[in-house]
């Protein structure tokens, strides 16, 4: 049996604490929408006739299948994460590609279209135009930070 994705949504978000960064990981995945979920890290391909719907809430405790880019910070420092995702133009699928740096979203949108043009050419296929969702933030002075954003799958092939 093969568990081949036919649904997926991409969701982003952003957090503080002043506890630990696991804290601001687990209040941006809340922002997410995505925090009540078993989350399993996949790599970066997206199968064919696979289409994007619009962000749903899953069931709690769900082992859920996402292409995950999160990026920890603290004390000042100015952090980003980002997901592009590109179809083929022949209609066969497309990729998906992550970034997480230590900078801001002019930085991480320009290592998201590399990552995305560097899929294209080793394939030797050509891409339609990504789609790219990023989350920049400034983490306060003596506090932790997260940003994170991740294309999520929600329905696979029966």
């Amino acid at each position: 049996m093969y568990l081949i994705p036919k649904e997926f949504f991409v969701t982003s978000g952003k957090a503080t604490s002043g506890v630990s960064d696991l804290n601001a990981f687990d209040l941006a995945l809340m922002h997410a929408g995505i925090e009540e979920q078993n989350l399993v890290a996949v790599s970066s391909i997206i199968p064919p006739e696979a289409k994007e719907v619009p962000p749903c809430r899953l069931p709690m405790g769900a082992v859920t299948h996402c292409v995950l880019a999160q990026m920890r910070g603290r004390n000042g420092d100015l952090i980003s994460a980002g997901i592009a995702f590109a179809y083929r133009k022949d209609g066969y699928g497309g990729y998906v590609a992550e970034s997480h740096i230590f900078g801001g979203e002019e930085a991480v949108r320009n290592d998201l279209r590399r990552k995305i043009a560097e899929m294209q050419k080793i394939r030797g296929v050509e891409l339609d135009e990504p789609t790219i969702v990023t989350e920049t933030l400034e983490v306060p002075e003596n506090g932790y930070g997260c940003c994170l954003a991740s294309l999520v799958f929600t329905a696979y092939r029966e």
